[in-house]
C-alpha cells in the first residue's frame, strides 16, 4: 500500500439516484441527502482529526455531477484508490434497477410512442456498497480492509426482529463494519455490528447517528492480523488432540442451544492450546451444531498467523492473546448468550462497543477482563452485549465448567439478536 500523505479522510455519500430510460423517463431512488449532511456535521464535530468530505448526488444538490449509479461507481473507485481514505459512510439511495424498453425508442425524439402501452425490463444494478473494501490493481481484485465501512439499510413497516435480521444480512453480504438499519414507518433505528449485536436502538434518529459516528471512529482505530490459509487437514472434534474436557464443555453448549445459527452459520468460537505457538480452533462461517471439524493455527508473533486447511473463527486473535496472557489455561469457549439476571457468581462485565471481534484490542479487552472462579480453575468475563468467554485448563473436571456456565448464563437467549429468527 502507498504511503499516506496528509490527514486521513472520511467520505460521506448521500442523496438519491436517477437511472435514465428515455429522454422523458427515469427510474429514481428518492433521497434528499439529509442524513449525509448531518453526518458531515457530526464527523467534523466528533472526529476533527480527520478530514470530512460530503458527496451529494444531484437529487440532493442540483450543482452536483453525481446523477446515476454509474456516477457513484466512479466516485467509489476514486475513494478506494485514495489510500488516505479511512472511513466511508454510504448513505446514498441507489436505484435497484435500470430500465430498458423492449420495443426501444424513436431515435429522433429519444422516446417511445406515448400513445401505445410499452413493456420495460428491469435490470438489477450492481451493488456499489460492495466496492468500498476492495480495489482492482492491474486487473486483480485485492481487499482494502483498512477502509472502515458504515452502510445503511432501510425497511418499511418491519417489526424490530425482522429489521434487525435484514440489517445483519446486509452487513454480512456487503462486508460492512457497521450497518445503520432504519424503518421509514416505525422510525426505529439500530446500529448493527458484526458480533450480531445492536446499539443506539430506538426512535431517536439523532442518538442513532451519533452512536454510528462514535462506534465508527473507535473501531476504525483497531488493529487486525489476517490469517494466512495454507493447505492442511482439518481436525475432527473426536481427535485425541482435542482435550476430552474441552469436547465435553463444547458439546454441552451445543446441546443447550448456545450456538444459534443465522443463515446456517453460528457466531462465537472455541479452541484448545497445544503449545505456546499452536492451537486448534473452530472454523469460520460454519454451523457448530453440525460441523465437527477444527483448524490448526500456528503463530510465532502477533502479525504472523498461519491456518492449516481453513479460515479460523474471527475470535482466533482473542484466543491467541488470552493464551499468551494466561499461560496456565488451554481451553476457551465463547458463545453469544446473556448473563442470567440471577447469576450467583460475580462475573466481570466489560464493554464491547468499541471493539470489533477479531481485533487485537478485543483480545486485550477479553484477556484483561477475566475474573477468577472456582479457586482459579476457571476464568471468565462477560463482554457486554456480546457474550461470555470462559477459560480453563484441560485437567479441570468438565462438569465444573458446565455447572459454572449453566448457573451464570442463559443458553436459551441470544445477546444482541432475536432468538425466534436466529434459531
Amino acid at each position: 500500500m502507498s504511503e499516506v500523505v496528509g490527514n486521513k479522510q472520511i467520505h460521506i455519500i448521500g442523496g438519491g439516484t436517477f437511472e435514465p430510460v428515455t429522454s422523458h423517463l427515469a427510474i429514481a431512488a428518492p433521497a434528499r441527502g439529509t442524513t449525509a449532511r448531518r453526518l458531515g456535521e457530526l464527523t467534523r464535530e466528533m472526529i476533527p482529526e480527520m478530514d470530512t468530505n460530503v458527496h451529494l448526488t444531484q437529487m440532493a444538490d442540483p450543482s452536483s455531477s453525481l446523477r446515476t449509479s454509474e456516477d457513484l461507481r466512479g466516485l467509489a473507485t476514486e475513494i478506494v484508490n485514495d489510500y488516505a481514505t479511512k472511513i466511508v459512510f454510504m448513505s446514498a439511495m441507489v436505484a435497484d434497477f435500470q430500465g430498458k424498453l423492449r420495443d426501444g425508442v424513436n431515435p429522433q425524439s429519444g422516446k417511445p410512442d406515448s400513445r401505445e402501452p410499452h413493456t420495460m425490463d428491469l435490470l438489477p444494478n450492481p451493488k456499489i456498497v460492495q466496492m468500498f473494501r476492495k480495489e482492482t490493481v492491474e486487473g486483480q481484485t485485492q481487499p482494502r480492509k483498512d477502509i472502515f465501512l458504515a452502510a445503511f439499510k432501510t425497511t418499511v413497516g418491519a417489526p424490530p426482529d425482522i429489521q434487525y435480521m435484514i440489517g445483519l444480512k446486509a452487513l454480512k453480504e456487503n462486508g460492512a463494519n457497521l450497518v445503520l438499519a432504519n424503518d421509514t414507518e416505525t422510525r426505529m433505528n439500530m446500529v448493527i455490528v458484526p458480533e450480531e449485536s445492536a446499539y443506539g436502538v430506538g426512535t431517536d434518529r439523532e442518538k442513532a447517528l451519533r452512536k454510528l459516528v462514535e462506534i465508527a471512529f473507535l473501531r476504525s482505530q483497531l488493529t487486525f492480523t489476517r490469517s494466512t490459509v495454507i493447505g492442511g487437514e482439518l481436525i475432527d472434534m473426536d481427535s485425541d488432540e482435542v482435550y476430552p474436557s474441552a469436547r465435553a464443555v463444547i458439546q454441552h453448549l451445543i446441546d443447550s442451544g448456545a450456538y444459534k445459527a443465522i443463515d446456517n452459520k453460528t457466531a462465537g468460537h472455541y479452541a484448545v492450546k497445544i503449545s505456546d505457538n499452536e492451537f486448534i480452533t473452530s472454523v469460520r462461517k460454519t454451523n457448530f451444531n453440525t460441523f465437527r471439524k477444527l483448524v490448526r493455527v500456528t503463530t510465532d508473533r502477533e502479525d504472523h498467523v498461519i491456518a492449516h486447511g481453513a479460515t479460523p473463527s474471527v475470535g482466533g486473535q482473542s484466543q491467541r492473546i488470552v493464551y499468551e496472557r494466561h499461560p496456565e489455561m488451554d481451553c476457551i469457549a465463547h458463545a453469544h448468550v446473556p448473563l442470567r439476571s440471577d447469576a450467583p457468581d460475580d462475573i466481570p462485565v466489560v464493554s464491547q462497543e468499541a471493539f470489533e471481534c477479531g481485533s487485537h484490542q478485543c483480545g486485550q479487552n477479553t484477556a484483561g477482563g477475566l475474573g477468577v472462579f472456582e479457586n482459579g480453575l476457571i476464568k471468565a468475563v462477560m463482554l457486554d452485549n456480546h457474550g461470555p468467554n470462559i477459560v480453563w485448563h484441560h485437567s479441570t473436571d468438565p462438569q465444573l465448567v458446565i455447572d459454572f456456565f449453566d448457573r451464570n448464563f442463559d443458553a436459551s437467549q441470544k445477546t444482541g439478536g432475536y432468538v425466534a429468527e436466529a434459531a
